[in-house]
């Protein structure tokens, strides 16, 4: 019988990752759960100007450093009495996050939130490992920012 909780989230340097990571130590601090921060990562040569890294060597590297950065930049409060474990997979990150999560108790994944069209809404990432993933996945969206609307005028009396 598993006795430990562990709840899987997924990190990759971005908003939603950053809320996602948050929300799933805040959830392993409630539920007395361990997180396991995982960044996924691949080499499929250079394909962005400037180039982010030469080799697959420098790609692990890189991922490795986000994913401390992050587990490093949360509130010691929020990480204390928590157990966090970091792992960097080489791999498609549904794959990687959903072969994660295989014995997880959860999956927590970030939104990217800047469409309204659902694909880009929840995002290719989230939206494969809900369909893939055989525990519970939550995925934690990053607010749009909306324009206020101007107060109305008050009416002029004649």
């Amino acid at each position: 019988m598993k006795t430990e909780h562990v709840i899987v989230v997924g990190v990759d340097g971005s908003e939603g990752g950053r809320r996602a990571l948050h929300w799933a130590v805040e959830q392993a601090s409630a539920r007395h759960a361990s997180v396991r921060a995982v960044a996924a990562w691949s080499w499929d040569g250079i394909e962005t100007m400037p180039p982010v890294a030469y080799s697959p060597a420098e790609e692990r590297d890189r991922a490795w450093k986000v994913l401390r950065r992050e587990i490093e930049e949360l509130p010691a409060t929020a990480r204390e009495g928590v157990s966090i474990a970091d792992e960097v997979v080489e791999g498609r990150p549904a794959d990687v996050l959903a072969a994660a999560a295989r014995d997880a108790d959860l999956l927590v994944l970030g939104s990217h939130g800047r469409s309204r069209v659902w694909h880009a809404v929840l995002g290719s990432v989230s939206e494969e490992c809900v369909r893939k993933a055989i525990c519970p996945v939550v995925v934690v969206p990053v607010p749009r920012s909306t324009p206020v609307p101007a107060p109305a005028e008050p009416a002029v009396r004649a």
